[in-house]
Formats: structure tokens, C-alpha cells, sequence
């Protein structure tokens, strides 16, 4: 992944060598037990853990929990089965090779798959390479045509009818996102209270049935090359699952900060969205509605949820780091991440919008 580089595995998150070769070889993935085994770390991410391995001229990608992190949300042998039914129907969900519950290999279950060449555009990478707005106009309808093609896929058909319930997907989601903020709260957020309740009371009760990523932002894709015209793999299938497409659409855009949004919001969520040429988010859920034919009346609602999931998401791991069950810093202001996150929510549900919101 050209655009992802690796980094030497951070102290505390090393693998054990001598073990997962013996698993490679035992999966007939290499030949000779003798060889090397070189295993670096992709730094970026907040949840899973993920690692390049090579060996015998061979290169593959490995996936386990944080350490110290509770199973759910972090289920290698549920995102293991995604992927092996995905790949099949939907060539863009990567090749698996393998998967290991058996903790004694490496201390955690984790499954391993193909690593995909190609572009990841993170913050720092759409930066550096100095990506141009009409690159990104062509960039952003890749990511949503990919977005909504997902949403087209027959769950049923790929076997994966029992990865989610879907029917009171969204009643679940609101109940469950609420107790996991105030299983994981440190500090006080009086927003986040007041976007929990209005949540409660404005949830949509109909909506369709489809598979959803939970996480599908531009980091989270892998564009085949810098012509931007097509993307080659999704990355990041932990939270996938079946429910309501609109909520996934409003996670996408909680991370989809843009350059009129506040300044705090930018540093907050980086992303390459900020950057011009980028559609804003009304934009987005303008084609969105245009390319899959769903109405996005009730879109404020939507991005709250999305706002407030990530919200929770960064307030656990601020959460874990606190109590010293990380040691990553870039996990020590995600506490004021999540803060920021309910702020902006409610300051939608206030103002019935989703841009401009300051």
C-alpha cells in the first residue's frame, strides 16, 4: 500500500515470530520454517491491530485486537468470515488466507490476508502528494459510486444472513452507543446527554435492510492507482454488519470534516475531505440519494448518530490509554476528540443542518 507506510511494531505490541511461523507453515503460506520473518506495524488506525509480514519474498497482512481490549467490537473470527463470504460476490473486500483462534500463537486471535497495492489517502499522504481539486472531484464520486455499489450487495446470496439483526438495527444503535459512552466517560460532556436523549425521540422507525461498513471513509479504501477512477480493496471490516444504510452513510459523514466547518472540528477529525475539490456533505447525501434512489429527509439525524459514534469510539480508547492499557500518544487528547464530536452533533440538532454549521 503505497500511500500506508509501515513503521517498526511499537514496544509492547510484538508478535511472536518463532509461532506464527510455525502457523504460515502449518497453512502451507511458506515453505521453510527457516526463513526470516520480517513483521512491521501500519500505523495508522485506532482499533485493530495491523501488521506487514514478510517472508520467502512473500508479503501478507496480519489482524488482531488491541491489547487489553474487550472482545466486542474486536471479533477477528467474525470479521475473518465477512471477508472469506465477501470476497467471492464483491471483489473489492480483500482475499483472506487464514484464521487463528488459538491464543497461545501470538496472544490474541487474528486472521491473516493478502495485502493490497495501491493508494490509501490519509490527511497526511492527499498532503504530500499535493492532490488537486479536480483530482478529488473524481476521487470523491469513486468513493461514494463504491459506497453505494456496497449497499447493492445481496447478503443473502454471499451467506451472510446471520451477521446482524436488522430488523430494530437503529433502536439498538441508539441504546447501545448511549451505555458505551457512559461505560467509557472521563470527563464531563453535558452535549453528549443532550444528543443521547434526542436520539431517543427522533430515530427513524422504517428504513432498508443492507450490509454496512461502519467505518467507510477515504482512509478506509484503496484507490488502484492515482488516475482515482476505480478502488481496489475496503479496508477495516470490524464493524461491519446488517442494518440500516443511512447509518452508515452518517458515520462516513461525521469523518467527513470540510474547510467551512470550525477549526477545532479540522484538527479534530483530520481528513483529506478538507481539502478543495472535495463535494460538501450536503453534497454527498445529494448523491447519494441520486445513485441509490433512498430519501435522506431525516439526514440531520443521521450525522448526529455518526458524530456520536465516533465520539464514542475515540472516548474508548482515550478510556484504555488512561488506565495505561495502551501506550500509543496519539491516543492521549482523544478524550477532547469526543467532546468536540457531541458539541458538533447537538449543534446540528439545534440548527436542522449538517453544513455550515458555525
Amino acid at each position: 500500500m503505497t500511500a500506508n507506510p509501515t513503521r517498526p511494531v511499537r514496544e509492547g505490541e510484538e508478535l511472536n515470530a518463532k509461532n506464527l511461523k510455525s502457523f504460515l507453515q502449518q497453512k502451507e503460506l511458506i515453505q521453510n520454517i527457516d526463513g526470516e520473518l520480517e513483521v512491521s506495524q501500519f500505523s495508522n488506525g485506532y482499533s485493530n491491530l495491523t501488521y506487514l509480514i514478510k517472508i520467502e519474498n512473500k508479503e501478507y497482512v496480519l489482524r488482531r485486537p488491541p491489547f487489553a481490549a474487550p472482545k466486542r467490537g474486536h471479533d477477528m473470527g467474525r470479521e475473518y468470515k465477512v471477508l472469506s463470504h465477501l470476497n467471492p460476490v464483491f471483489d473489492k473486500a480483500p482475499k483472506t488466507y487464514a484464521f487463528c483462534e488459538d491464543t497461545e500463537v501470538i496472544g490474541a486471535p487474528f486472521y491473516i490476508m493478502e495485502k493490497v497495492q495501491g493508494e490509501i489517502l490519509t490527511a497526511r499522504a492527499a498532503h504530500k502528494k499535493g492532490v488537486s481539486p479536480h483530482e478529488f472531484k473524481t476521487i470523491s464520486n469513486t468513493w461514494l459510486d463504491t459506497f453505494v455499489e456496497f449497499h447493492t450487495i445481496d447478503y443473502k446470496h454471499a451467506g451472510l444472513e446471520d451477521l446482524g439483526r436488522p430488523e430494530g438495527y437503529v433502536s439498538r444503535q441508539v441504546i447501545n452507543w448511549g451505555k458505551q459512552y457512559l461505560a467509557a466517560a472521563t470527563d464531563d460532556v453535558p452535549a453528549a446527554e443532550k444528543v443521547m436523549s434526542w436520539m431517543q425521540q427522533n430515530q427513524p422507525v422504517s428504513y432498508d435492510h443492507t450490509l454496512i461498513h461502519n467505518d467507510f471513509k477515504y482512509d478506509n479504501v484503496v484507490f488502484s492507482g492515482t488516475d482515482w477512477k476505480n478502488i481496489s480493496a475496503i479496508l477495516d471490516w470490524e464493524m461491519c454488519t446488517l442494518g440500516d444504510p443511512l447509518m452508515d452513510l452518517g458515520t462516513s459523514l461525521g469523518y467527513w470534516t470540510t474547510a467551512d466547518d470550525a477549526d477545532f472540528m479540522k484538527q479534530g477529525l483530520p481528513s483529506p475531505t478538507v481539502m478543495d475539490g472535495n463535494p460538501s456533505r450536503s453534497d454527498i447525501v445529494q448523491g447519494y440519494a441520486e445513485k441509490s434512489g433512498r430519501s435522506v429527509d431525516n439526514i440531520v439525524f443521521y450525522y448526529a448518530y455518526g458524530l456520536f459514534k465516533i465520539a464514542v469510539i475515540a472516548q474508548q480508547i482515550y478510556y484504555r490509554y488512561k488506565h495505561g492499557h495502551t501506550q500509543d500518544p496519539k491516543f492521549s487528547n482523544l478524550n477532547k476528540a469526543a467532546a468536540l464530536c457531541c458539541n458538533n452533533a447537538w449543534q446540528a440538532i439545534q440548527r436542522n443542518k449538517i453544513d455550515n454549521l458555525y
